[in-house]
């Protein structure tokens, strides 16, 4: 008997539906095909002992299994539900009817409980797009796909519910989730907040223009500054996630498997990776591609502390995503694109000793060891950071006030507003939401100096040998100022200003 069963690859963000074929004839063997990984293909013993210890069995016969389309690779133990239940159905132990209607995912063990999996997310959108009535997933997977409207879906917590539910006629608990009460209810406040930070100012009024007007920044200052607890509080002030935007986080993180018992994620995303990383590990990709740190960073902030002890490879292949705000896998057998639009926030020591620049304590790292120490950040990684500030160490006088500073909601007022105002200035443009993401001909258009900045602006260019990404990041961060200011036009204070957020091109710093 031939039966069809429906469950579902994902492949990048995306998810691909997957019919599995089952059919037993007379013989003996098990034979599965259709380019299953080895843990699809060790799933006959876990299915075995969960149907048997369910008072089922695996019949004594020939079995082949298809997993369609064949020339497509899947791989994970998440169909082990789906062929078992495509075998009972083939054998006759069940009956078949609706069976079409619902696709089923599911990790066996071996009691037959309902082990997670990952990508429940895409693959209900994808479900919802072909028109199946339900599916039928792990219990701590529920809230996740019940994100997607118009898909009646079934959380289980073992396969006998699954076998009552098509043989029985049991009904199954359907999980039911109201996406935009669920994403208000995660609006909760980020733990950090800016109110504990004592002094730095300046570096707060920087954290205020990055986060307005989504610019990358780096913090350099000798250890215990500061520079790791301001960029932990960053996120505290970036404007709400929007539906859409939490939707795309929550895809993303869906695939790796880090949304279990959640339905849409609320908060940005902060991700801080070891500076061991590797550039797959950062970037995304593998035998089975998935998402690297950026991607999982999409909508939110990328923090890398003591950039110059990454190996130099991996940031260098950061820096085309930092442009394109996506970044493209191709391999030999797949090319696949992830979303990675997040903010770039990066810290690092002055020099190999941490202390060049403090009048209070001795240089000890020689000229040479200065320049390889910096020469790990190249000049176009650094080009593409919007904002560079020292941080320095904050006296006793003001750790010790007892008087807290402004706090993250206050600062986060002005952050929304002054993305309000971008938000209105782009509103004809698809891909651009903030000022950070302008173009260079959109840089000509929104952000026109009178002459008197044009002048100013010149004068800084040639004593700083800025490159012209370095002066169109000037541009973009001078909006961003006038737009905090509530200006219409950019002023030479903006300009000004925005000058003065560069000091790793001054000279003294890179050689």
């Amino acid at each position: 008997m031939l039966t069809k069963v429906f469950g579902s690859a994902v492949f990048g963000v995306e998810a691909t539906t997957i019919t599995v074929e089952v059919n037993i004839d007379k013989g003996i063997g098990y034979h599965l095909v259709g380019l299953p990984d080895n843990a699809i293909k060790e799933s006959n013993y876990r299915i075995a002992a969960a149907l048997k210890n369910n008072g089922y069995k695996i019949p004594g016969k020939k079995i082949t299994i298809n997993m369609a389309p064949a020339d497509m690779r899947k791989e994970g133990s998440a169909y082990d539900l789906t062929l078992a239940v495509g075998i009972l159905t083939a054998s006759g132990q069940i009956a078949s009817e609706n069976l079409d209607k619902y696709l089923i995912m599911g990790e066996l063990s071996l009691d037959g409980t309902v082990q997670p999996i990952k990508g429940a997310l895409p693959i209900a959108i994808q479900a919802q797009k072909e028109g199946f009535k339900g599916f039928i997933l792990p219990k701590d997977n529920a809230k996740e796909a019940a994100v997607v409207s118009k898909l009646a879906v079934y959380g289980v917590t073992s396969i006998e519910e699954v076998i009552n539910f098509f043989d029985k006629g049991t009904p199954l608990e359907q999980t039911v989730l109201d996406t935009r009460a669920e994403f208000y209810k995660n609006l909760e406040f980020p733990e950090f907040d800016f109110s504990d930070v004592k002094g730095q100012e300046s570096i707060k009024r920087c954290m205020e223009i990055a986060a307005a007007g989504g610019h990358n920044i780096i913090l350099i200052g000798p250890p215990g500054a500061g520079k790791t607890m301001l960029a932990k509080r960053l996120p505290s002030i970036l404007p709400p996630m929007t539906l859409h935007e939490a939707l795309e986080t929550t895809k993303i993180h869906s695939v790796v498997g880090k949304v279990k018992n959640m339905g849409l994620m609320g908060q940005r995303p902060f991700r801080s990776p070891h500076h061991t990383i590797s550039d797959v590990a950062l970037v995304g990709g593998g035998a089975y591609p998935q998402p690297g740190e950026i991607s999982l960073a999409h909508n939110g902030v990328l923090f890398l502390d003591e950039l110059p002890e990454f190996q130099r490879s991996v940031l260098e292949v950061m820096r085309q995503p930092l442009e394109d705000r996506e970044v493209t896998i191709s391999r030999a057998r797949f090319t696949v694109t992830y979303p990675s639009s997040f903010m770039l926030v990066a810290s690092m020591n002055p020099s190999p000793g941490g202390y060049f620049n403090d009048p209070d304590a001795p240089v000890t790292s020689s000229p040479a060891e200065m320049q390889r120490y910096l020469g790990k950040i190249s000049g176009p990684l650094l080009d593409r950071i919007d904002i560079h500030i020292e941080v320095t160490p904050v006296p006793f006088e003001k750790l010790s006030d007892e008087q807290k500073g402004e706090s993250s909601v206050e600062i986060r007022k002005r952050v929304t507003v002054a993305r309000e105002i971008q938000t209105s200035r782009f509103n004809d443009l698809p891909n651009v939401h903030y000022n950070a993401q302008m173009s260079t001909k959109q840089i000509r258009e929104y952000c026109k100096l009178e002459e008197s900045s044009k002048l100013l602006l010149k004068n800084a260019m040639e004593r700083l040998n800025l490159s012209a990404r370095a002066y169109d990041r000037i541009l973009k961060v001078a909006r961003t100022i006038a737009d905090l200011s509530n200006a219409e036009h950019i002023q030479g204070e903006h300009i000004t200003e925005a000058i003065q957020y560069r000091s790793l091109d001054r000279e003294g710093w890179l050689g």
